[in-house]
Parts: C-alpha cells; structure tokens; sequence
C-alpha cells in the first residue's frame, strides 16, 4: 500500500533523508522511529504529495506520488504533525468542510459525518465551537477529518503529541481499530511508547537514513543475543532460597550479569530454550522455590539504542 523505492531529499548540502526504500503492506500499522530531525515528516510530506523529491519515488495505494498526486490525496487520510481548526466552525460544520472538498454528494455527507464522529465518540460535541474543545478532543476531530472520504490509507505524524495519558490511550485504541477495519496505518513517533503496543511493524530512521525495519517480533529476535530473564523468588529467608537461586543463576556458561530488586531477580543470559529449561530443573532439583520465571522480550527502547550504536547491519 505504501512503497518507496531510493527516495532522497536534499537542500542545497544538507540531505534530509538518504535512499528510502521501504514497503508497508496491506493492514499493517507500521511506526516510523526516530528522534526529531530524523528525516520523518520530510518522507511523510513526500508521500502526502506537499514535497518533491530530489531523486527517488513513491507509490500509495498503488498511484504515484510524483505522477499522481490527486490519485494520491484520494487515497490517504493524511493528520500533520501540527494543525489548525477554523474558528467560528461547529464540529459538524467542520466535518462538512472537509467532506465537501472531498466532493462527497451532499445528500450522503449527515450520514458519513454521523458515522464518523460516532467512531470517534465526538458526537456529543456535534454542536461545539471547534475553537472551544480540549486538546484530546481537537486530536479526535483532526483524526475524523481524514476519515470521511473512507480512504484506505492513513498518515499520521506525531498524532499523541501533547495529550495527557488518557488521551494517549483512547488514541492507540482507536488506530487498533482502523486497523481492524482494514486501514493501512504509517505513524510516525519519536516517543518509543507510544508505538511498542500497538504496531504490527517498524522502522528506525536516523539522521535520514533508514537503520532497520520489519515486522516487530523480527526486529526484537534481530537484536537480542542475550535473553533477559525476570525470576519472583519466594522469600524463605531460613533456608537462603534466593541466595541459592543466584548461585545457580551465575554459574550457567551463559551468565553474563544480574540485578536484583528484593526478591525479583533479572538475569542477562546467552542462552536458548533448552538452556533456560535447564535453569528451572536445576531449581527445582536443589529446592529454589519461585513465584514466577519470564523471558522478557527486548523493549522499542533497547531495539533503538543498539541499531543507532551500530550493533545491528
């Protein structure tokens, strides 16, 4: 739904971004990484049509960027990093706007509108001054606006930006849901969080060049040689039950280091699954007794910090 084939933009010496390439498919929600500065609202604007490129190009929904851009814009529900609203508008006159410029029929707009801001659970604010709704609120109309021409393809750029926790919530539980609905996502974040629980594929992006990207179960497997174990020892303090679990803990031939946090206890371990089962015997043989026994997953933040260190090609 999205590909870009060796896409650069430079201005003047400086290169903003370096040799694209990139392919997001049907249904995927994909989060573009990367500090500010990275390259990513440049590559969003290309794909929007409002940037050239200095070489390469792009494809949405199958229609070229470059030789079809109104194709394109019919194409994608694009939410900028930064928007304004019209004062003196009510909501639904907002969203009727934009339905228009999409030349949506007039007898079909109340409906669209309706359903849309039932989606985004903004109905109760059909008859409000757009200038007079909270942040989070302003967020949800933004998002509705891009929804009305129905477009398979949605561009969001920083879209939880400045939102209270809440709002960031309700905000990734309503892209889970475009995504149900068969929406290809692209969202661009250089908030970790705000994408690990919710993206089905990433990408990290770095001074313009693109480091690493992939479904997000292949990504953390790429970078994780050592598998990070999290055991909730029972505190027998009698019989040095967690004392005996972190000597059988440091003597694996794959220890490498350990934390402890009362009676939780993190292990850094090169092993595989036969290894780590051996762990557990092992516990159970010598009478380590535990409440719990996790091999924790690699974090955004982790998979961002190696590939930027250059410990991934």
């Amino acid at each position: 739904m999205i590909e870009l084939q060796n896409f650069s933009k430079r201005y003047g010496d400086f290169t903003a971004v370096e040799n694209l390439t990139l392919r997001i498919g049907p249904g995927e929600l994909f989060g573009f990484i990367g500090p500010n500065g990275a390259g990513k609202s440049t590559t969003i604007r290309f794909l929007v049509t409002l940037l050239k490129a200095t070489s390469g190009q792009g494809f949405v929904a199958g229609f070229s960027v470059g030789r079809q851009p109104m194709d394109v814009r019919r194409s994608i529900g694009y939410m900028p990093d930064a928007f304004g609203v019209y004062d003196g508008m009510k909501v639904w006159e907002f969203l009727d706007f934009f339905a228009a410029a999409y030349q949506i029929p007039h007898a079909r707009r109340r409906t669209i509108i309706n359903d849309v801001m039932e989606l985004l659970d903004i109905g109760g604010k059909r008859d409000e001054q757009v200038s007079s709704l909270s942040r989070g609120m302003t967020q949800r109309l933004c998002l509705a606006k891009t929804l009305v021409h129905d477009p398979p393809v949605l561009i969001l750029d920083e879209p939880t930006s400045g939102l209270d926790p809440r709002a960031r919530l309700e905000i990734k539980a309503l892209l889970r849901e475009l995504r149900n609905m068969g929406k290809t996502i692209l969202i661009a974040s250089h908030i970790l969080t705000e994408l690990a629980d919710c993206c089905t594929s990433i990408g990290i992006l770095e001074r313009g060049k693109l480091l690493l990207h992939g479904p997000i179960d292949d990504v953390y497997r790429r970078i994780q040689s050592n598998r990070r174990v999290e055991i909730r020892f029972v505190a027998v303090q009698e019989s040095n039950n967690q004392q005996r679990g972190i000597a059988i803990l440091r003597r694996q031939p794959g220890f490498v280091d350990l934390q402890i946090d009362g009676p939780k206890v993190t292990a850094e371990i090169a092993a595989d699954e036969a290894a780590l089962a051996t762990i557990v015997d092992e516990f159970a043989a010598e009478g380590v007794r535990f409440h719990s026994f996790a091999d924790l997953d690699p974090t955004l933040e982790d998979v961002f910090m190696l590939v930027t260190k250059g410990a991934v090609n």
